[in-house]
């Protein structure tokens, strides 16, 4: 990293406090997700200790199967965020490989590939999600592979457009007169110079995924009990809001907290890499 991104990166964090509370907020849940093993309590452990308000013993309280909510929240936060970032590769690279092939080569193949990402776009995303799921088996690697082959399409549209600049400049173009492939142009001189557009976009989507699999959890179509996700535990809360609000509260405050914090930090990320 450069020193002049370096000076950009703490000017637009000291610009936005909230970015970097938002920053410390995604290495707590992302550390607490990669340690929820060292925490002494089984998330799925029953006991008759049902729906039992927070209290010393159990922090988040229970749920209505006498189980530790915080243990719950934990392991939760780990398939949520495994979810949100596996998702986002996945999503990243095809809409990468797209929207480079798209606007590298151009031509026809540019016209078809763009008429595809214009049709998707205009779909309804979540009844797609829903069909999907439907002819899937319920679970976190399914669930990763349909929100990432769906959420692709807006970052293909943006790196086409950063590739469309960049294949005029004088370096492209004398890698191309001087007989390199296209591929070997497009991965070694188009996609190194977009990564600060693709790392934004990146960013973004993380949370859009936990968005979209929060809410499939959450409508009883994503996460198979007794594995717990945010969304699933939002989803088991449904019928408690009178009783134990406590339940909803919990998983939605971390939802809430996740997708502010995603959208804080690609918001700075914006701000620095965009050009000036």
């Amino acid at each position: 990293m450069n020193e002049n991104l370096k000076k950009n990166l703490i000017i637009g964090f000291k610009t936005n406090k909230l970015a970097i509370v938002g920053l410390v907020l995604i290495a707590i849940f992302s550390l607490a997700a990669i340690l929820a093993p060292l925490y002494p309590v089984d998330p799925n452990q029953i006991s008759l200790d049902r729906e039992l308000f927070p209290c010393a013993a159990h922090p988040f309280g229970t749920d209505d199967m006498g189980r530790d909510y915080l243990a719950r929240c934990i392991y939760g936060g780990r398939t949520s965020l495994l979810i949100g970032f596996m998702a986002m590769i996945l999503s990243t690279a095809i809409g990468v490989l797209i929207g480079s092939i798209s606007g590298f080569i151009g031509g026809w193949v540019d016209v078809v590939l763009m008429r595809i990402v214009d049709a998707l776009m205009s779909l309804p995303t979540f009844l797609i999600m829903v069909v999907m799921n439907a002819y899937l088996s319920a679970g976190v690697k399914n669930v990763i592979l349909i929100i990432g082959f769906l959420t692709w399409m807006s970052i293909a549209r943006i790196v086409r457009g950063e590739t469309l600049s960049l294949k005029e400049r004088e370096y492209v173009v004398y890698s191309r007169i001087s007989g390199e492939s296209r591929f070997k142009v497009i991965f070694k001189h188009i996609i190194p110079n977009i990564m600060p557009t693709i790392i934004v976009s990146a960013t973004i989507n993380v949370a859009q995924a936990i968005l979209m699999e929060s809410a499939l959890s959450f409508f009883g179509l994503g996460i198979i009990p007794p594995t717990s996700s945010w969304g699933s535990m939002l989803n088991s809360a449904q019928g408690k809001l009178m009783t134990s609000p406590y339940l909803a509260i919990f998983p939605g405050i971390l939802i809430l907290l996740t997708v502010i914090s995603f959208n804080y930090l690609g918001e700075v990320l914006r701000k620095v890499y965009e050009p000036k």
